[in-house]
């Protein structure tokens, strides 16, 4: 398990899954950044994007975990950073394909469409997964 800090955020749709996987964070003895939101007060998701993208770049953390209600919105207005690579995760095949082939630094979740298990378990995959490089180092250096 990587001991850099993973940064979390979400909106106040994602602010129940994005508690549970703080808290996952933390039992794995994983550092956590928690950028908010604080609760189910309406707010918008690209502005926790944003954040995330920043201490991403500024090196506070060394990747991150983003929820809303889908995973997409999210995603969407995370990945027009360019030093972000959000992928919408929904189970731990998925997730552990983004990591492999996409070097995805950013696990993008649906709180309204993702279990709490099944939410954890992509958690750990994304920690876990290396990176495989070869043709797809090609393919990301083509997006950066």
């Amino acid at each position: 398990m990587s001991t850099t800090t993973v940064a979390i955020a979400s909106d106040h749709a994602g602010y129940p899954l994005k508690e549970t996987l703080k808290a996952e964070l933390r039992r794995l003895g994983v550092d956590v950044l928690d950028l908010g939101t604080d609760g189910l007060e309406s707010v918008d998701y690209p502005d926790f994007a944003d954040k995330l993208a920043h201490v991403v770049k500024d090196g506070k953390a060394g990747r991150g975990v983003l929820v809303c209600g889908t995973g997409i919105g999210i995603a969407i207005a995370a990945n027009r950073h360019r030093h972000l690579r959000a992928a919408v995760c929904h189970d731990a095949t998925s997730t552990r394909l983004a990591r492999q082939h996409n070097d995805a630094n950013v696990l993008a979740v649906g709180g309204r469409l993702v279990g709490e298990e099944t939410a954890k378990e992509c958690l750990r995959v994304f920690l876990e997964t290396p990176f495989e490089g070869g043709r797809h180092a090609r393919r990301i250096g083509k997006m950066g």
